[in-house]
Parts: C-alpha cells; structure tokens; sequence
C-alpha cells in the first residue's frame, strides 16, 4: 500500500510538472449581462455558466477600450491602447465635420510591439489563431504576430460574407452550405487540439460573434422566438442617451440565437480538453472586447441588438455599458470552484497574467501596463490605485471624444467637446445616474489630474479643435 501511495504521489507530481496550455476565448460585443450566470434571463448559456462554477468570476473586469481594435491589441501586449497609439476601432470614422478632430492613430499592430504570442511561442509553445483580428492586414497579421497558424483572422472587423459560407474571407476556405462560422472556427480549435502531441499550446479563438450582421441560427432561433411569446415585455424599450437612443430590454431572438450557438462552441471545446486529458492543466481565459452593442446615435440605421441594464450605454461609450464585460478566469488544477471578484481588472491585465501561469519569465525590458491578476485566484485585492480609458475619437454609438478614469468605487468622466466632467460613486450607482461633479470638487480635481498623470506617461495621443467647424444654426 505505501509502495502504492509513493507511485501515486510521483505520477502526481510529474502532472503539475507538465507545462500549462492556455486556452483565450475572445467573444465579440458580448455585453456584460448577455450571459446566464451575469443576469441574462431571456439569452441561454448553459455551458459558459458550468464554466463560471469552477473558474473564477470577476465582477468588475473592463475592457481596455469601449471598441474593438484597441483592446485586442491591449489583450495581446500586456499595453494600454493609448501607449500603443491604437485609440479607434481600425480603421475608424475620421469625421471632419466636427467640432474636434480626432487624432491619427495607427491602422496596425506594430511589428515591433511584442505579443503573449511571440513571448509564448519562443518557449516552445505551439500557438495557434482562430477567427477576428482587426488589428492589421497582410504582413500584421497573426502569423506575423507570433502565431503558428491563423485561420480567418485579417484586417476586417465583421464577417464579410456573414455567418454562413461563403465567407468571403481570404484565411478562411468556404465550407458547405449553411455552415455557420462560429461553428467552423471551433471545428478548426478542436482540429489543432489533435496535432499537439505532447507539445505546451496557445489556443486563441477569436469569435466573430456576436458582431453584426446579426443572423440567427438556424438551429436555434425558433426556440426564442417561442420564449419570447412567454415573456412580459413584448416591445422593444429605448432610452435616450443625449443624442443617441439606447436598447434597455433583451428581446431580440436572433441575437438570442447567436449567443445560444457561441454557448454550445464553448461547451464542445471544452468537452474536448476533457476529452484529451488537457483541461486540468489549462488556464482557460472568457472575455469580451468591448461592451454589448445597445447604443447607437439617433438618426442612423444601424443595429443595437442587445441591452446591458442596469449599466448605462453600450459599446462606443465610457459608460459602464461600454466598457465592462465578462470574465472568466479557470487557472490549470484550479479547484476551489466558483469564485466571485470584485476588484477592477483591465483587458492588458492578460499578459503577465499568461506568462505566470506558464511560468514563462516576463523580460524585463518590455514595458506593460497591466498587472499580473493571479494573487486574485486565492486574496481580494491588487496592489493598484486605479484604471483609465481614452477615447479621443467620435463614435457612431453617440460618443463624443472624451476619457475616464476608475478610482476605487469613484469614476470620473471626461467629455471634450463640452468641457465637462461627471463623477460617479459605483458602490451604489452603478448605472451612473447621479453625478456628484457639483458636490465633489475636490475629488474631481483629484481625479482630473491623476487622469492627466496617467495619460502623458503614455504619451497619449489628443483630439484638437477643428478650425474649419462651423456651427449648424
């Protein structure tokens, strides 16, 4: 028996001696409520919510950005999208007809910036990329970024063909007809999982959806167009945010059936790890890269097809809505089942994070902003004074230029154009309805400057006034 034991404690060993994978799941638009186990009622995620019973939730995690471009390339080099100079979604409106002129920001991820990818694949990692890029187009693709294979990713921010082939997309060969391309690229995961051999992998899947165009699938849509016949609310209900129109109620069974398809991916994949023997020793990372898409500036015929009450806004917007989202985090051989996070994590969090858990050393010399999340796996807090966002760019979401900043439960927002500032106590406001700007000067002062401080030591980039604007009667 004890001969039993020592060889059992041996073969123990030798597992938690294996080099971790990692598993980074990234969802497109994906609002902070449009999940089961974060309050969703109407949408159905059965499998991403098992996943939150044995991963840890964070409650607060933001995005580094309100839109698409600047938090993924955030995710992938531990930056702040305003030290890489990525401040738009790419490559962004440039509208010249208004007061202010945004600023040139780059079009591409940088070849010399370094990615988790590079760090991970140079320490014999086979790394492998799925789906949405967005962050440049040949020769800034993700086989230029450290990624042995890309598989659909290029510089195209939306499924140019849609969701079923033809897809229309030059690293994505057509499949058969009404394939749907969520469930084409974890086809394509599921694949690479069968050539690693004993080799430590990234896998990266990237989900086009739940972006517009919205198209329901086919499988599932009939099931809440049938649930939305049982619910009380039958009509869309819309509030004004300034001048744009905001969604406030999710009842759109298209998207329900998008969100339902994305659910059922994620359980197959990771029925697959399972599977294979590799979910233990896998560090799975769900997120988002922005807020749900609820707000959409009045007077344009675009799609707002999801809601993210009680937070205010959506996508575009430093609002709550635009900027916090889910996260998952499950660290390989974590066991302490479903625990839930309040302390404010930020998408550049992502790097340092991956390389602890893989234990790959962080070279010195990069310069990151985020922080390593991984004493938050078993204490409550960071050694961090707070978050920032910059946005100096119009939006067709109603958002004016502007930045923000999250000091404790206090967030203070920016908005150039007008020249004024809002402040907001998150521990119970959540939905930013009261702005005590007025009654706390000395904490928007405060505040302000910190903002200041922050964004010149990234040497951010700024709006400047459009000397040719002229003032609409």
């Amino acid at each position: 028996m004890l001969l039993l034991i020592f060889i059992l404690s041996i073969f123990s060993c030798k597992e938690k001696e294996k080099r971790q994978n990692v598993v980074f799941i990234l969802v497109d638009d994906l609002g902070w409520t449009d999940l089961g186990y974060s309050g969703s009622t109407f949408y159905e995620t059965p499998h991403i919510d098992a996943l939150s019973n044995t991963s840890i939730q964070f409650t607060d995690a933001y995005a580094s950005a309100s839109i698409c471009s600047p938090t993924r390339a955030s995710i992938l080099t531990g930056k702040h999208p305003a030290h890489i100079n990525i401040t738009d979604w790419i490559p962004g409106d440039d509208n010249q007809d208004m007061r202010l002129l945004g600023p040139q920001d780059l079009h591409e991820l940088p070849l010399h910036e370094t990615t988790f990818a590079e760090v991970l694949k140079s320490n014999g990692y086979s790394t492998f990329f799925a789906g949405k890029w967005h962050i440049g187009d040949e020769g800034f693709l993700p086989d230029n970024q450290g990624f042995d294979v890309n598989l659909g990713g290029y510089h195209m921010g939306q499924p140019p063909g849609g969701y079923y082939s033809p897809y229309k997309n030059p690293y994505l060969t057509d499949g058969p007809k009404n394939e749907f391309l969520t469930d084409r690229l974890t086809d394509e995961s599921i694949k690479f999982l069968d050539t690693i051999q004993d080799k430590p992998f990234l896998l990266y899947v990237s989900y086009y959806t739940v972006h517009t165009p919205i198209q329901a699938n086919k499988r599932h849509v009939t099931r809440f167009r049938e649930k939305l016949k049982t619910m009380d609310s039958l009509v869309t209900t819309e509030k004004r945010e300034g001048h744009a129109i905001t969604r406030v109620v999710q009842n759109n069974p298209e998207y329900a059936s998008m969100v339902y398809a994305l659910d059922e991916n994620v359980g197959r994949l990771i029925d697959k790890l399972k599977k294979e023997g590799l979910y233990d020793n896998t560090t799975i990372i769900f997120t988002s890269d922005n807020g749900g898409l609820t707000t959409i500036k009045e007077g344009l015929n675009y799609q707002k097809p999801t809601a993210v009450h009680p937070l205010r806004a959506g996508k575009g917007w430093l609002y709550e809505g635009g900027v916090r989202v889910p996260l998952l985090i499950k660290p390989a051989y974590y066991k302490a089942g479903g625990r839930v996070v309040s302390e404010p994590v930020i998408s550049h969090d992502f790097f340092p994070t991956i390389l602890t858990q893989t234990q790959v050393a962080l070279n010195p010399s990069l310069q990151i902003d985020g922080v390593d999340l991984s004493p938050l796996f078993t204490e409550n807090s960071l050694d961090r004074k707070d978050i920032f966002w910059h946005y100096p760019h119009y939006h067709a979401s109603g958002w004016t230029p502007g930045a923000a900043i999250r000091q404790g439960d206090w967030k203070l927002i920016e908005f150039y154009e007008a020249n004024t500032v809002e402040l907001y106590n998150l521990s119970d406001d959540i939905s930013e309805t009261h702005n005590l700007a007025l009654q706390n000067p000395e904490k928007v002062k405060t505040l302000r400057k910190r903002l200041r401080d922050l964004q010149e030591a990234v040497n951010a980039n700024k709006a400047t006034i459009n000397s040719a604007f002229k003032e609409v009667p």
